[in-house]
């Protein structure tokens, strides 16, 4: 294979798989070396003293936390083996465009499942906390949305 098309498709493997394989890395900051369930401890606890959470209000809010983790933890799999297909299908001897496509729409069904559970677990932690938490807690979420990192 000569230079300039080895390029062009280590070009295309690359942006393909930072499309495919985002869900991964993003799935992936989740389930690194430490434990998710500490990992959520920590964030509600530290939330919890944001908006003057009580204790139970903290239980409830990591058990939330906890189904959805849970939940999504197949979707992390998923997206992972739909970047090795993609891998595959790009580095085939013949581009099969409607099978990039089919795994594309898969890629889609996985983020929105996803969004749904993220959406259900956001709905099912505002019902624990009181009006003025929720206000406290979108207060404390808009001055740190400026203090984020730039890679996420």
């Amino acid at each position: 294979m000569n230079r300039f098309r080895r390029i062009t498709l280590a070009g295309l493997a690359g942006g393909l798989g930072a499309l495919f394989g985002g869900g991964a890395y993003a799935h992936g900051r989740w389930g690194g070396t430490y434990d998710v369930n500490e990992r959520i401890e920590k964030m509600v606890k530290h939330l919890g003293v944001e908006v003057d959470a009580t204790p139970e209000q903290q239980q409830k809010l990591s058990a939330i936390a906890r189904s959805a983790a849970k939940d999504l933890e197949p979707l992390r799999g998923q997206a992972m083996e739909t970047r090795k297909q993609a891998m595959e299908l790009l580095s085939a001897p013949n581009i099969d465009r409607a099978a990039i496509e089919k795994l594309r729409l898969s890629k889609l069904q996985h983020a929105d499942a996803a969004s749904r559970r993220v959406t259900q677990a956001f709905a099912d932690a505002a019902e624990v906390l009181t009006p003025e938490q929720r206000k406290k807690l979108a207060e404390h979420a808009g001055r740190m949305r400026g203090h984020r990192r730039p890679w996420g």
